[in-house]
Order: C-alpha cells, then structure tokens, then sequence
C-alpha cells in the first residue's frame, strides 16, 4: 500500500528531480481533474440510484400529498434486507482499502462505481422524510462548502498533516456517539453531532485533498495514476456524503 500512503514526501521531492517544475504542473493538474471526475460521476451514479430507488419505492396517495409504500419499498426498507442495504457500502469500503493495490485500474473504477450506487440506495431514504426542495438546498450548500475547503487544502502551503490525528480521533469519537445515539435516540444529541459531522469533515476535505495532491508520484505509469485518483475520489466522496446528510438534518424540511 506504499502507492497509497498518505505521507508521500519523499515521492514528491523525487518527482521534481526527475521533470521539470512545468512538467510537473501539468501532471499535477491532470491528475487532481482525474480524482474530481471520479469523485463527480460517483456522486452522479449515487444521485440517479437513489431518485431511482425513491420512485419505486413510493407512491402518492393524493391525499394530503401523503405517500405510500410499493411493494418494493416495502421490501427496500422495511424487510431485513435494509441491513444489507445499509451496511453494504461499508463492506464496500473495507474490500476497496484492502484490495485496492491488487486491483487493476478498470477493477478499482468498477468497484468505486459499485460502491456509489449502492450508497445511492442506501441514501434514497432522505427522500422519504425530507421534501425534495431541503435536499436540494443541503446539495447545493455542500457543494459550496466542499469547493472551498477542497481549494484550501490543494492550494495552501501549512502542512495540515498536523492536524490529521486530531481529526481521525474526533472521527472515531464521532463514530462511536452515534452508535449510542442509536439506543439513547435523543434529538438534542443527534442536533450536536450533526453539527460536530460538519466541523470533522470540513477538516478532512482540506485535509484529504492535501494528501491526494502528495500522493502525486510523475513517474507514476497510467495504471497506478488512474487508481491513486480513484482511490482519492473515493476519498473526497465520503467527505462529502458525510458533509450533506449532516447538513440536512441541520437545515432540512421533513415531509409531513
């Protein structure tokens, strides 16, 4: 997982012994455009998968606007296959970070694609209990926030790896209060790691495109470039999908 490690100094100083600092930028530019592209088409495949999913899954009564499960909604979310629906993107995940060195490039674009649209179908129950117009403005703040953060750490020369304990720390915190939140089921509680998903996934945005931009290695041949963006992508999509969904339990309408 050498081609992966997020402390990847000592390739970049090489890389700029071996081309010129022009060569280098070009390079560099091409290959953050791969990682965004990828990230871009994960979240457009989970975006089509869950309004996909929504639509079958419900139906308006006319009553009050009321909605109705389908059969197949029924079967989504309310049998014993929405474990598995939930937990799949984590197995996912686990396959993806230990495999992914001994994948090949078209293996590692496939799983991420695999990976996004059943995150897509795992998230298509925010359109069950937030109006379409909540999800909408939450995308669209994300977005906005993500952009800047992103730009932050591509562009700022602080080395922010100082920082990555104390969020990767905050993120295991934050993991484990939200498992205790499951059986508390507080609201309040719930309205403070909200808040808390927000400030540890602005952290690792920055942090994160960061160490994509470190992991850049010029020699690098295409195979071991497309799945250093690939992986990053991945990276950066989790940061967002975390951002958005807290977002909307801030901000969101839920659908009466």
């Amino acid at each position: 997982m050498s081609d992966y490690d997020r402390n990847a100094g000592a390739h970049w100083g090489t890389s700029v012994g071996q081309a010129g600092a022009q060569q280098i930028d070009q390079g560099l530019r091409a290959y953050m455009l791969g990682v965004y592209n990828y990230m871009t088409l994960g979240l457009g495949v989970t975006g089509l998968v869950a309004y996909g999913a929504h639509m079958m899954s419900v139906v308006n009564t006319g009553a009050a606007g009321r909605m109705v499960l389908t059969p197949f909604g029924q079967t989504l979310y309310q049998s014993p296959l929405k474990w598995v629906v939930m937990l799949a993107p984590l197995a996912f995940i686990f396959i993806f970070s230990f495999r992914i060195d001994r994948m090949s490039a078209a293996s590692a674009r496939n799983m991420f694609l695999g990976f996004a649209a059943v995150m897509g179908l795992s998230l298509s129950t925010v359109l069950l209990y937030f109006t379409g117009a909540s999800v909408t403005r939450a995308f669209f703040i994300t977005a906005a926030a993500f952009g800047g953060l992103s730009l932050y750490g591509y562009t700022t020369r602080r080395d922010l790896s100082a920082f990555g304990s104390f969020l990767v720390m905050g993120l295991i915190g934050l993991v484990i209060a939200s498992l205790v939140n499951v059986f508390v089921q507080s609201s309040m509680f719930q309205f403070g790691l909200s808040i808390l998903t927000v400030l540890i996934f602005a952290g690792l945005t920055a942090w994160d495109t960061q160490a994509i931009k470190e992991m850049y290695y010029a020699s690098d041949d295409h195979e071991t470039a497309t799945k250093k963006s690939i992986n990053g992508a991945l990276m950066l999509y989790l940061d967002f999908v975390n951002i958005f969904q807290a977002i909307l339990s801030l901000t969101g309408s839920r659908n009466e």
